[in-house]
């Protein structure tokens, strides 16, 4: 069993969304039965809730449903757990490289390293902006989970 954990700050905008596309995207594979996923952020700030409003309608209209996923803090045993943790930007790559003790490294990657031919390098916060940034990171999160998925196959 392959397991992927998905870091962004708070968890519920990029990483929960991450998460439930990779699910489906999961689900609809010859993989559903070898992989496991999960999400949580660097930080404590919304632990217990549900993902952001906008993020749950924003993945809705794309056919992913996020309702059920609650926000939770990356914890030293997840280090252990996951094969592969995908931080959805540069200060959060850097803040679990930071956590994580020497030998496992390997296994942290920014999200959007299975995508590279976007121009993008990171997933963008859209806590503070307008509806297009949660649709962006939809787009975003689509690509890099068909790459991750092309990856563990």
């Amino acid at each position: 069993m392959q397991r992927v954990l998905f870091v962004c700050l708070g968890n519920i905008c990029r990483s929960p969304t991450a998460e439930g596309i990779f699910r489906e995207k999961l689900a609809q594979s010859h993989l559903a039965e070898q992989v496991e996923c999960d999400s949580c952020g660097t930080a404590a700030y919304h632990i217990g809730k549900a993902p952001d409003a906008r993020s749950q309608q924003a993945a809705k209209q794309q056919g992913y449903d996020l309702s059920s996923l609650r926000a939770r803090q990356v914890q030293g045993s997840d280090f252990e757990q996951f094969d592969i943790i995908c931080a959805m930007d540069r200060a959060n790559y850097d803040d679990l490289m930071a956590q994580a003790s020497p030998d496992h490294h390997h296994k942290i990657h920014l999200f959007l390293s299975f995508a590279p031919d976007l121009e993008e390098t990171e997933v963008p916060d859209p806590y503070y902006g307008g509806e297009q940034g949660f649709k962006q990171v939809i787009k975003l999160c689509e690509a890099a989970a068909d790459g991750l998925l092309k990856r563990l196959a």
